[in-house]
């Protein structure tokens, strides 16, 4: 018979694989409570949770959330990391974290939406731009055919303005080269 309190925490686990974009799970065998602590406080400050969970738990909880597939990527003591906004952020900030203080957790797998994530995967997620800067390349990548076709077409115009706002002697040197060139 389930206890009222872990009804509790599978309906807190099931909530944060619902509103999660990503979650990624990681072995946390040996890592003392000070490094939690501070991964906890490393990840928050980014916008994503570290929670702790019991298998069992969060197996009930995957199959609750529609994620069956979830249940792959937990295996042993498991921490899972949700991140809920741009998914590139909470795997650069749980990767940064465990490569800048050698913590002895290693990333197991992930979830991307209902997509199955290795770890190779999330360490390649993680070495992304942020979403932001990718749309900033793509709107830069679209808007470059766009200038040029501008440059070109006002080369004309800004040509005929440097003749006109030439000394004299150049405005008849321009005229006669453009002359001569119609004549040939």
């Amino acid at each position: 018979m389930p206890t009222p309190k872990k009804i509790e925490q599978v309906a807190q686990i099931k909530e944060l694989i619902e509103t999660s974009t990503i979650s990624i799970a990681a072995n946390n065998a040996g890592v003392t409570v000070e490094t939690m602590t501070a991964m906890r406080r490393a990840l928050r400050d980014n916008g994503v949770k570290l929670r702790i969970v019991k298998n069992n738990l969060a197996y009930i909880a995957a199959d609750e959330a529609g994620m069956p597939q979830m249940k792959d990527v937990i295996t042993g003591p498991t921490g899972i990391v949700f991140g809920f906004d741009d998914p590139a952020v909470a795997a650069k900030t749980f990767t940064e974290f465990l490569t800048a203080t050698r913590a002895p957790m290693t990333v197991v797998g992930g979830m991307l939406g209902d997509r199955v994530l290795t770890a190779d995967e999330i360490k390649y997620l993680a070495t992304l731009p942020s979403k932001e800067v990718m749309i900033a390349k793509l709107l830069g990548q679209m808007q470059a055919p766009i200038a040029g076709l501008v440059g070109t077409l006002q080369a004309p115009i800004r040509n005929l303005a440097y003749v006109l706002n030439a000394p004299q002697v150049g405005l008849v040197t321009a005229l006669k080269a453009i002359a001569d060139r119609k004549a040939a």
